[in-house]
């Protein structure tokens, strides 16, 4: 695997008790580790466009006996898309999806929408394109793109932190 969500989760710092919304979840590898840390007195909101892929990762919730993960279909490039209420995630995760969003700058103003004041946002996501392993060149945000695309939407850069041979991490706040 070119990038442990288990291991990227950790390096996020989240707590027990936190609401996380891990936005384009897809397969959801991040969502069950973070529900994982949150245990019960926190949730975690696995927001995507496609709803296969929720109903997926609804059953892998189930069948890992984590009742705090809810799957919400929406699209996160429009205001209101999250449908989740205005700051009302302590933690927003965006990992391996930056590359597949047209609207970027939509997506980070949902992103903030949603994030609690001094709440974080979390991104993983391709450092390059490697030979048909990960996004086409032309489709890779680079970590300084991320950094200055998030920057320009309110976040203020807080660090870094080791995603994978293949990708970055960096921890944004708002």
């Amino acid at each position: 695997m070119f990038s442990d969500p288990k291991k990227n989760i950790e390096q996020m710092q989240l707590e027990h008790g936190m609401k996380i919304a891990d936005l384009g979840s897809g397969s959801g590898f991040y969502s069950l580790e973070a529900a994982r840390v949150v245990g019960d007195g926190g949730k975690v909101y696995a927001i995507d466009v496609q709803k296969d892929l929720l109903a997926k990762l609804k059953n892998a919730a189930n069948a890992s006996h984590l009742p705090n993960v809810e799957v919400i279909p929406g699209d996160l490039e429009k205001v209101g898309g999250a449908r989740l209420a205005d700051g009302s995630v302590d933690v927003a995760i965006a990992a391996n999806i930056l590359f597949q969003i047209a609207e970027k700058e939509a997506f980070l103003r949902e992103a903030k929408r949603i994030i609690k004041t001094g709440g974080k946002l979390a991104v993983v996501d391709w450092s390059d394109s490697f030979g048909g392993i990960g996004p086409m060149a032309d489709h890779v945000i680079k970590e300084d793109e991320a950094r200055e695309l998030a920057v320009k939407e309110g976040f203020t850069f807080e660090r870094d932190f080791k995603a994978g041979a293949h990708h970055y991490g960096l921890i944004f706040k708002k």
